[in-house]
């Protein structure tokens, strides 16, 4: 088999698919208006992150590396994209590319996890990289712009010989085959215009511009987040929520939506979410213990500083209250909580003194030692035997809403029991049963109170529900938030903020 006829071909399409991701990615870059690197380049990691974070804090720098950036990606993409000046534009491919590889580079953890094409030291960059670099060494350089300059050039020396009549027919035919990277370019570009027009002007997700889906944009925030105090740690009036990172959705009787959760919320996305956050201002996030791991990864890969307060259980198949708390300190989280329904639990089951135990050697270890609750009565009852934690976390919100079953029907500790098939009975939708009494408590709380479920798990607006907590004494707002929420509910807490008037407990925070 002659392969020499085949491999200019081979070498075009090579050349021209690289060529065109370039092109994309620029022009999708471009396309956005307020594209930036700097959220990328903030949290890059591995050994030259010292780099990348000073070009990102630096305004003077990143006016240039954001225009370089987008048009060097469009020029070395029409270059090798038309087979013009192929060499040259492979080089500077290589080099782009590899500052883009040491940004995150995988060495034994990343972004993405070790998922397809992202994998350990080899990655989809990694190999693009090595295919510029391979088309910058070899002498074929497939048929282009430079080639057609070529099949001119022999054309036109062939006519002045006029020696070889067959030598100028095939001088012409080559003339032709290197214009084809024009129309072939066209023609991609034709559909990715459509499919852009057809999906109302949004940026290919697979680009590094996301796609817009009704969220504010960073450049939107209306100020910065007030803060209070727990312990030594300053955390933001508004703290991220656990559940939708960790999967768990009060979701009702819509059986689909735990899975639509997980499927949304990749590891990838999780820890856009958490940076994004960090940018908004949100420094704090409350979760469940088994998020711990993948919290510890999330800091370790993206040196991301959001202070993780780490919600902690007993361990009763080994009668152990206390392995956990030591587990989450390993971790390196900063603050440390008993978990809601295990204080509701204890103290329905009458282990009581459990949770004092546990405030205790939380403390001991020189953490803040936080206590939740769903039912109101348990932290009653721990206040009345004298358990005072650093802070409490309580859900906090009101009743005024569809699914909320009638309140001659609501128990103490149902919140964490069985679901009812029944709709006036509990059914994963009411998750503060006894507002009144919550009220009150909370007004004569002498410590920090958190308030979470703000939102009755969806059923309630944010301009409502945070409302609502905040005038009726919460220090700080725990909510879970989709990436696209966050810089829309940073601004509904900062007005909030400013217009709540009728709060009548002190701020303890």
């Amino acid at each position: 088999m002659d392969t020499t006829k085949w491999k200019p071909l081979a070498i075009t399409l090579l050349r021209m698919a690289i060529g065109w991701h370039f092109l994309y990615e620029g022009f999708s870059k471009w396309a956005a208006g307020d594209w930036t690197s700097v959220g990328y380049l903030s949290h890059a990691q591995g050994p030259f992150a010292g780099f990348y974070h000073w070009l990102a804090d630096s305004e003077t720098m990143m006016a240039i590396v954001d225009p370089a950036n987008v048009y060097g990606l469009m020029a070395i993409g029409l270059a090798l994209s038309l087979g013009f000046a192929t060499r040259f534009a492979s080089v500077l491919g290589v080099l782009l590319l590899t500052l883009y590889y040491f940004a995150y580079p995988p060495f034994g953890g990343s972004i993405g996890g070790t998922t397809d094409g992202n994998l350990f030291i080899v990655n989809k960059v990694f190999v693009e990289a090595l295919a510029l670099l391979m088309l910058a060494l070899t002498k074929e350089e497939g048929y282009g712009l430079h080639g057609l300059r070529l099949a001119l050039f022999n054309q036109a020396k062939s006519s002045e010989t006029a020696s070889n009549e067959s030598t100028t027919v095939s001088s012409r035919r080559d003339s032709l085959k290197n214009l084809v990277t024009l129309p072939a370019l066209g023609l991609v570009g034709l559909c990715a215009y459509r499919e852009r027009k057809d999906n109302d002007g949004n940026v290919d997700a697979m680009s590094g511009a996301t796609i817009k889906i009704g969220a504010a944009d960073l450049s939107e925030l209306k100020g910065e987040l007030d803060q209070g105090k727990l312990g030594d740690h300053c955390i933001s009036r508004l703290v991220l929520g656990g559940n939708l990172i960790g999967g768990w959705a009060h979701s009702r009787d819509l059986r689909y939506v735990p899975s639509l959760f997980r499927a949304y919320n990749t590891e990838a996305k999780i820890f856009e979410t958490l940076m994004l956050a960090e940018q908004a201002g949100v420094n704090a996030i409350n979760i469940g213990f088994a998020s711990n791991a993948l919290m510890e990864k999330y800091k370790k890969v993206t040196g991301g500083k959001i202070k993780v307060i780490s919600q902690v259980a007993p361990d009763k198949k080994k009668n152990d209250y206390l392995v956990n708390i030591h587990k989450a300190i390993d971790y390196g989280v900063d603050i440390i909580q008993v978990q809601g329904n295990w204080c509701d639990w204890l103290v329905r089951d009458k282990e009581i003194d459990k949770i004092a135990l546990m405030l205790d050697t939380i403390r001991e270890q020189g953490y803040v030692a936080g206590l939740g609750a769903h039912t109101v009565d348990a932290l009653i009852e721990c206040r009345d035997q004298g358990i005072i934690p650093d802070y409490y976390m309580k859900t906090m919100h009101h009743d005024n809403y569809w699914s909320a079953h009638p309140r001659e029907n609501r128990k103490p500790f149902e919140v964490d029991g069985a679901r009812s098939s029944d709709h006036n009975q509990f059914h994963d939708n009411c998750f503060c049963p006894f507002q009144e009494k919550t009220i009150q408590f909370v007004e004569q709380a002498k410590v920090p109170v958190m308030g979470f479920k703000v939102l009755a798990a969806g059923a309630i607006s944010p301009e409502d529900g945070f409302h609502w907590a905040f005038k009726h004494g919460a220090d700080f707002i725990c909510v879970g938030m989709f990436d696209f929420q966050i810089v829309n509910d940073v601004n509904i807490t900062l007005d909030v903020l400013d217009k709540v008037k009728d709060r009548k407990r002190a701020w303890f925070a």
